[in-house]
Order: C-alpha cells, then sequence, then structure tokens
C-alpha cells in the first residue's frame, strides 16, 4: 500500500528555463545558444554543465556560482517557476492522506528557496543538503527515512528514467514516470521509462490513480 509520494524538482516541479537563462546572461552568451547546447548535451547521455564547458573549456563552474551569489545573479526561484499543477496536485495528495516529500538533485540554496514559497509538502530537502545526489542508493534511503516509510510504500515521481526511474526502483520504491521537459520527453519511450510503474503526463494523473 503506497502511503507516501516523493518528487524530483527540476523539470519535474519547477521549470529549468529561468535557470539556464541566468547562467547564459552572466557568461554573455544568447540564451537560446545555451539551450539548444543542453539540450545536445543531454541528447548525449552527458551531464548538463558540459553545455558551459563547450562554451568556455575553461571554465571552473563552482567558482562562478559562488561569483554569480555574491554578485547578486544566482539562483532565485518565484512562484512563476512551477508548473501549474505542482500546488493543486501536492496540495491533493496530502489532502488524501499520503505524505508528501520534496527531494531532488539541487543545491543547499534551492532548498532555502523551496522552503520559503510554502508548498503543500510535509519535507523539502536537497541532495547539497544532504550530501548525496541521485542515482547514488544512499539519496533513495534519505527519501525513504524522510517519507517515514517503508521503500515499497513510497512512489517516487520524476522526468529522468535514468537518475529518477531506474534507481528509485533499484531501491525498492515503486516509480512513476514524468512525460515533461528535455528529459522527459526525450526518453519517454525507452525501456528505462518504460519500466516505470506508472507513465504520467501531468502530476494531476495522480490524483486519479488507486494507489491502496
Amino acid at each position: 500500500m503506497v502511503t507516501a509520494f516523493a518528487f524530483d524538482i527540476g523539470e519535474t516541479l519547477v521549470r529549468d528555463d529561468r535557470y539556464w537563462g541566468r547562467w547564459a546572461d552572466w557568461l554573455d552568451i544568447p540564451r537560446h545558444t545555451l539551450s539548444a547546447l543542453v539540450g545536445a548535451v543531454v541528447a548525449q547521455g552527458r551531464d548538463n554543465a558540459d553545455a558551459l564547458r563547450m562554451l568556455r573549456p575553461d571554465i571552473d563552474t563552482a567558482a562562478e556560482y559562488d561569483a554569480r551569489e555574491a554578485a547578486g545573479k544566482g539562483e532565485e526561484l518565484e512562484e512563476g517557476d512551477l508548473y501549474p499543477d505542482v500546488r493543486p496536485a501536492l496540495g491533493g495528495l496530502r489532502a488524501a492522506g499520503f505524505r508528501v516529500v520534496i527531494a531532488g538533485n539541487q543545491t543547499s540554496k534551492m532548498g532555502e528557496l523551496l522552503r520559503a514559497l510554502d508548498l503543500p509538502a510535509d519535507r523539502i530537502v536537497t541532495s547539497g543538503e544532504w550530501g548525496v545526489a541521485k542515482p547514488d542508493p544512499e539519496f533513495f534511503a534519505r527519501v525513504a527515512e524522510a517519507a517515514e516509510a517503508a521503500p515499497h510504500q513510497i512512489v517516487y515521481v520524476g522526468d529522468h528514467p535514468a537518475n529518477d526511474v531506474e534507481p528509485a526502483r533499484a531501491a525498492g520504491l515503486r516509480t512513476a514516470h514524468l512525460r515533461r521537459g528535455p528529459w522527459g520527453n526525450l526518453w519517454a519511450d525507452t525501456p528505462e521509462a518504460e519500466a516505470a510503474d506508472w507513465r504520467i503526463d501531468s502530476l494531476h494523473d495522480l490524483l486519479a490513480v488507486d494507489f491502496g
């Protein structure tokens, strides 16, 4: 019996448009150029940051991140960065008696920004705060602790087959693949995505499933 849901963050709850747009502005390059390169490295199964390295081969991404923050041009998050179905879907799941956890590969600051939005969730935490990131099995062990449930009682919802569906399943969690954003759409028909317990096009779809 499912008692809890855990949600990925980037392109599951939060649009990445402004994140990459601010990187493009900081590096003084056209936003479309960086967006296209991010798409290219994603299609090749590479790390997102490789798009930055293609444009600035000698870039120290950690140092640049700190410089952006110091200049007041770092990470930001507003209500408009959320997908429209986030609040009603998460609120609906909580109203139905499920525990709701938000846990994804993000910085510690993103955890602070998400909590400031007062989302309908019982726990919000990031890989930066835990010191461990997906697809490491320890990340999903932490998810189970945050969800206060056994792995098989938790549904992990995410858009990325390799980072979300596959490792969550390996850790014993149930999974829902969300066809959203570049990763969710690009790999929607792969065996990894098809292996999810549920395949959804919107978070609203979760409210129509019998998880008993």
